[in-house]
């Protein structure tokens, strides 16, 4: 007996399917794309090429060079998307590569462009500032990249090896979502069919204790036949990166991750430190708390992400999600919230659960179209929280492109999740304004907790402690193997967890699941965005900000550093009272839980 079965992506309906005819309504449309990026880099490389010499030529080049840049946004998003919902898909593979190929192609053509920006004066880089405003966060950014520029051959030849420099990820996905095999586990008699993302987005949450246990056993046991063509990939990815580093300049590879955030080393390591040291007490509170409800004797690393109150935690469909959103997203204003609205009728996200389809979720941007927003809906309160938190980055992206120009449409890394974060607070504020119940009152604090905050505050914040110390060996000239990245997994989760969970063999193996390691230092910009995000809804809350200035913070795109950007929202970073605020905040909302839970136990 089986059960938890996939689909294939052929037999999932249209309308839990994205719908990709906004990019291009179809593949010829696609093909005449590409054929246009053709012809006009052609062009302007004749019409710009050693002719950069004034303002003028300058704005003149930026105008054309971002109208090639936002068409080749939209080849790759068209490309590169399908093979997101089903990677057993050979067709959508070939075109991605295609496509990646071509873009590199194009990028090394386009290359002499920042080139040749980066050796003109800074005096007529700050008169394109001045004259064209919008113009102005791609002007700053290249005069920071002026300090670490190479030869522009060198630059043309990084452009090209790009699809081959940057593979590194893709062979990563290839082996946990097409050649793992997880075959099945057993319980009581009967047999589970197992996969990396029913285990990410099933069998991780399972209420039965056996299920969850048995699931993860079977689950690292696949993952270790793996581990060391993942280690080697992962070890080529970072030395690409360390060599990249040393060929700019940089005296560090931190240092070299950091610089287009616009952020310090200062601010990357308090935002770790800070939180392995001051919130890992908070969330051993709330581990010890959950293992008292359930009665376990014991906590383990399985039972991490289990309900608090699985028997109440509410059913929502697609079509309930609409209203919650009305009215969850109300105070920022009806024009943010028939802006996500679009997103049903217009099919900007991928509902679906089929084979082959990537675990977690993500929102994808094109300059110019709509966003794109990946998912897997199984009809839980928790895929709301996942849907709300993508939604996020998709407003943001629409209100950064409709007030930037493509070169000044993108926001630091830093900022990046903070928009998505304010979604889910505002999400948890409604449903808990909702009720007098306690039980359901805890659930929603529970949820806040286990999902807003767990996933992204802690998880990702280990993956980053975790990152660190991989990027310090690295940076000292050192190697490292499956056993070591293990072995520094393993420390790290210890470190926070200490005796509130049993770190029990295959946890070591979770740097084995997230691809964001290769996506240079982007897990702790998720707390990062969070403690801006959280403290933003808490003066919003308290009357201290209006909904106007976080609807300013986030059409802002390039505009503002970090520093700049999060003071638009009545943050100051530049501390780290932010930070320690955000988990008083949380402190108190874990203390509010627990005494949640002694009232009811009263009322019984």
């Amino acid at each position: 007996m089986t059960t938890n079965e996939l689909r294939e992506r052929s037999e999932v309906a249209d309308d839990l399917k994205w719908d990709l005819s906004a990019v291009f309504k179809d593949d010829k449309a696609y093909e005449e794309a590409v054929e246009k990026v053709k012809q006009d880099t052609a062009h302007f490389i004749k019409q710009v090429d050693g002719k950069l010499n004034d303002a003028k030529s300058v704005i003149e080049a930026v105008e054309a060079y971002e109208d090639i840049r936002t068409v080749m946004s939209h080849i790759q998003t068209y490309a590169m998307l399908p093979v997101t919902v089903d990677i057993s898909d050979s067709d959508a593979q070939i075109k991605n590569r295609r496509a990646a190929n071509f873009l590199a192609d194009t990028n090394a053509k386009l290359s002499f462009f920042k080139s040749q920006l980066e050796e003109l004066s800074e005096s007529v880089l700050d008169e394109v500032s001045e004259s064209q405003p919008r113009f102005a966060p791609f002007m700053r950014l290249i005069k920071l990249t002026k300090k670490c520029k190479l030869h522009p051959k060198v630059e043309e030849a990084l452009a090209l090896l790009n699809p081959v420099l940057d593979s590194f990820a893709e062979v990563f996905e290839q082996a946990r979502l097409a050649d793992a095999d997880f075959k099945t586990f057993e319980v009581n008699g009967i047999e589970y069919p197992l996969s990396f993302v029913l285990y990410e987005e099933v069998y991780m949450y399972d209420t039965d204790k056996e299920i969850r246990r048995a699931a993860y056993d079977a689950f690292n046991h696949t993952l270790s036949q793996y581990k060391n063509v993942v280690a080697t990939a992962y070890y080529n990815h970072v030395q690409h990166e360390k060599t990249i580093a040393n060929m700019r300049g940089y005296d560090s590879i931190f240092d070299y991750l950091l610089a287009d955030q616009e952020v310090d080393q200062a601010l990357y390591h308090r935002q770790i430190d800070v939180i392995m040291k001051e919130f890992a007490p908070v969330m051993r509170k709330y581990v010890t708390h959950l293992k008292e409800v359930h009665d376990l004797n014991r906590f383990t690393y399985a039972d991490l992400k289990v309900d608090l109150d699985p028997d109440y935690t509410a059913k929502v469909s697609i079509e309930e999600s609409q209203d919650l959103l009305k009215q969850a997203m109300a105070p920022l204003g009806e024009d943010y919230v028939n802006l996500l609205q679009r997103a049903y009728p217009e099919r900007w996200i991928d509902f679906a659960q089929n084979k082959g389809k990537e675990s977690g979720a993500f929102c994808s941007a094109a300059y110019g179209k709509h966003p794109y927003i990946l998912m897997t809906w199984t009809g839980d309160l928790t895929d709301a929280y996942t849907l709300f938190h993508e939604l996020g980055h998709a407003g943001q992206s629409e209100l950064t492109n409709a007030n930037n120009s493509f070169t000044g449409s993108d926001p630091s890394l830093y900022l990046i999740e903070a928009p998505s974060t304010f979604n889910e607070l505002l999400l948890t504020d409604y449903l808990t304004k909702q009720t007098n119940d306690p039980r359901m009152e805890r659930n929603v604090i529970s949820l806040m907790i286990s999902k807003t905050y767990f996933h992204n505050f802690v998880t990702h914040l280990l993956e980053a402690a975790y990152q660190r110390e991989v990027y310090r060996l690295i940076d000292e000239g050192k190697s490292f193997d499956a056993d070591k990245l293990s072995e520094l997994k393993r420390s790290v989760l210890e470190e926070f967890w200490g005796d509130a969970v049993e770190i029990e063999a295959g946890a070591e193996l979770t740097w084995m699941r997230q691809i964001h390691y290769y996506m240079g230092l982007y897990p702790y910009t998720y707390s990062a965005g969070l403690t801006i995000a959280t403290q933003a809804y808490l003066k919003m809350s308290q009357g201290e900000m209006k909904p106007e200035q976080w609807l300013e913070f986030l059409a802002l795109g390039g505009q503002k550093t970090p520093e700049e950007a999060a003071k638009v929202a009545g943050v100051d970073i530049s501390t780290e009272k932010p930070l320690m605020d955000t988990i008083k905040y949380l402190d108190e909302s874990v203390d509010r839980m627990i005494e949640l839970t002694q009232i009811m136990e009263q009322n019984q």
